[in-house]
């Protein structure tokens, strides 16, 4: 057996060492679902992949390199399968979205399907010197097999929302890394059209190096079995700068050894070493926590203040008024918070409306069911002390937090670290519980005042948010309550005419003509109480468009269904007088106004509807012998909701009718005089009147 043959032995061998331990640990922790089966999957179709590279390795014969090629087809179809279940979206632990735009299942399986058909029927199966060398055909598929992959990959990071990225990114990674070595392998051997047999001998440890980054990716979801102060920037550019460049140059020294130290497999290790130490530099680049310890290096050893106030005060307020965001603003709240310490996760909680506080909000934390008491010894702790409380410091020495017993639910969280509280004035709104963060931070006086400072601003935030949803609760009632004024006014007006029509029954049933009248006030009453209820339904008045109305037959009409005994009603119609408005309200209005006549008319008394042009208006006057208004009244109160001098009147009529009179463009004018008699006039633009064309309809109550 050649030496590269040996190496990749020991390379393929090792990944299959690593792959059947990792199935095993996933079988161990088994959770029955689509996903965790799709990765299982994926795992032992890589597991058989490896079998099948030291299968070829020892052997090299056509149907080892058969199995081989097949194995890596299964191998590639369960990770694109797995990925394209993850681009269906879900929900996160922290219950953010996955994939806001998910990519459909059978798209995904279908182009995974058709490539791998078309791998698997190409016949190019040689790696090593000893078998016959594939076409540019097949290499070409194959690293279209790759690209595809990073596409994915590349699809699936994109789509994941930011704050869930922390949980897909060592996937992302290392599936990279696997993609990426193929894409690189295939893309020199269309280059030379060959196969580099050393290349393809540390494919099998390539693939072995990311099982860590897939068990650490597959721990972190359950559903599987920065801005500083310019000075404080440029030190810690510098020092990332200082310590990416002894990186490189160890890993530069490195390399020459292995490349003249390792005899026949000096190449092969070198390749291997410069994978390994990309994948590693990419990995430690996006991490968070690597970032964290760098920022917490440079405060602590730079600078006499661990924080530039001015940049985290501007972060954080940026982060609770980010309008932009898809989180709620419970969420923003903890991730606020979260970043002073480096915090990666957090849950909220909030005082209930049963004097209870009630999990609100949570960030990269499992949900917790339980409700903490109001009177519970940690929320009357932290509400007579304001303390922020430390919990490694409460394990170690609990008599520094007096009269503290820490809830059975907080156990649960292996996680926790701080409990911060949020103190609305003299009350404690809620409180946080922050977990362990990504570098070690001493929670100094500094730390704790920052805290305080920033808590109290949320809740603050929080309390305002809360009474503006008050607020907004009450004005929507308030707004039913108006609308069901007017539609009590209206019925009111109705059950007056339905009265008067019972009240001369009696004595006109047997006329054809009073007969007819009644009829046609019923149907007018019907078709009133039917537009009452569209209205109470919808929750707001229809709005139609004007039309041509003609004043005269509206006014007839209403004072034939007006006429009483007690009061005479005289009409003086001038022809042809049309405005524009809607039919049913201006029957209402004018209806509204002579009925408010006849009520302030005693016995014996007179009213008085005229109908004339004046000036582009016409104008309808109707005139009383009543009782008559103070000019006190009428300029104070009369235009007024709710305002009446009626017993049994609910000031709602004048209110109503002359904002829609002046929602079409008109006026509507009180002339008073106590004991004397009123006169009302309603002035409409007339339809010619070209100079003054009415005002858009306005919608009222």
């Amino acid at each position: 057996m050649s030496p590269v043959a040996t190496f990749a032995v020991w390379s393929y061998g090792l990944a299959a060492a690593g792959y059947l331990a990792f199935a095993i640990r996933m079988a161990l922790g088994w959770r029955r679902s689509l996903r965790a089966m799709l990765l299982l999957g994926a795992t032992f179709a890589t597991l058989v992949w490896a079998l099948g590279g030291v299968a070829l390795a020892v052997w090299a014969s056509p149907a080892a390199s058969l199995a081989a090629n097949v194995a890596d087809m299964l191998r590639y179809g369960f990770w694109f399968l797995f990925i394209g279940n993850l681009l269906q979206g879900g929900r996160t632990a922290n219950g953010l979205p996955e994939a806001p735009r998910p990519i459909p299942r059978w798209v995904v399986a279908l182009a995974a399907a058709g490539l791998l058909a078309a791998l698997a029927l190409s016949q190019e199966l040689a790696v090593a010197q000893r078998l016959d060398l594939p076409s540019q055909a097949g290499f070409g598929l194959r690293l279209g097999l790759s690209v595809f992959g990073l596409m994915l990959l590349e699809q699936l990071w994109r789509r994941t929302h930011p704050q869930a990225r922390w949980g897909i990114k060592p996937l992302c990674v290392a599936l990279a890394g696997i993609f990426g070595f193929d894409l690189f392998f295939y893309a020199e051997a269309m280059l030379y059209s060959q196969l580099d047999v050393d290349i393809w001998a540390a494919r099998g440890i390539a693939n072995a190096t990311v099982i860590p980054l897939i068990a650490i990716a597959t721990a972190r979801n359950s559903g599987w079995s920065i801005d500083m102060h310019i000075s404080r920037e440029a030190v810690l550019q510098s020092t990332a700068l200082v310590v990416s460049g002894a990186f490189l140059l160890v890993v530069a020294i490195a390399g020459y050894f292995v490349r003249y130290a390792g005899g026949d497999w000096g190449r092969a290790l070198q390749i291997e070493l410069m994978f390994g130490a990309l994948l590693f530099f990419v990995l430690v680049a996006s991490s968070g926590r690597f970032r964290s310890k760098l920022r917490v290096f440079v405060s602590k050893h730079f600078f006499s203040y661990r924080y530039d106030y001015r940049k985290e005060w501007l972060r954080f307020t940026d982060t609770l008024s980010s309008v932009s965001s898809v989180q709620g603003f419970e969420l923003r709240a903890i991730v606020a918070i979260a970043n002073l310490v480096e915090s990666p996760a957090g849950l909220l909680w909030l005082r209930g409306d049963q004097n209870s506080f009630l999990l609100a909000a949570r960030w990269n934390l499992p949900a917790v069911e339980a409700v903490e008491p109001a009177n519970g010894s940690l929320p009357l702790f932290l509400d007579r002390t304001g303390w922020i409380v430390n919990l490694g410091e409460f394990a170690s020495s609990p008599e520094q937090y007096p009269g503290l017993t820490l809830p059975a639910w907080l156990a649960s969280i292996a996680s926790a670290w701080l409990i911060v509280p949020l103190a609305s004035g003299t009350d404690m709104f809620g409180f946080i519980v922050l977990a362990t963060p990504r570098a070690a931070i001493e929670v100094n006086w500094e730390v704790r005042d920052l805290l305080k400072t920033a808590s109290h601003q949320a809740a603050s935030y929080l309390s305002q948010l809360r009474a503006t949803e008050a607020l907004l609760e009450a004005r929507k009632f308030e707004a039913f309550n108006r609308m069901s004024a007017f539609v009590v006014h209206d019925l009111k007006n109705l059950i007056a005419q339905l009265s008067l029509m019972l009240r001369n029954a009696e004595r006109h049933r047997e006329n054809p003509d009073f007969q007819r009248d009644m009829l046609m006030t019923v149907e007018h009453v019907v078709g009133r109480m039917n537009h009452l209820m569209l209205q109470l339904r919808t929750g707001a008045t229809p709005v139609e468009s004007p039309r041509p109305v003609d004043l005269g037959l509206v006014v007839q009409r209403v004072c034939s269904a007006k006429a009483s005994d007690h009061a005479q009603i005289e009409l003086n119609l001038a022809p042809g007088v049309v405005a524009l408005g809607n039919e049913e309200r201006l029957d209402h209005v004018i209806g509204h106004l002579v009925q408010n006549a006849l009520d302030a008319t005693v016995k014996r008394g007179k009213v008085a509807v005229e109908l004339s042009r004046n000036d582009g208006f016409g104008v309808i006057a109707v005139s009383d012998t009543g009782v008559g208004m103070s000019p006190e009244f009428v300029r104070d109160r009369l235009f007024k909701a709710f305002e009446t001098t009626k017993q049994s009147g609910m000031g709602i009529g004048v209110y109503e009718s002359t904002r829609y009179i002046e929602g079409l463009g008109g006026r509507l004018l009180i002339d008073s005089t106590p004991d004397v008699g009123t006169t009302v006039r309603v002035l409409l633009p007339l339809v010619d009147n070209a100079a003054a064309p009415p005002a858009p309809l306005r919608e009222v109550a």
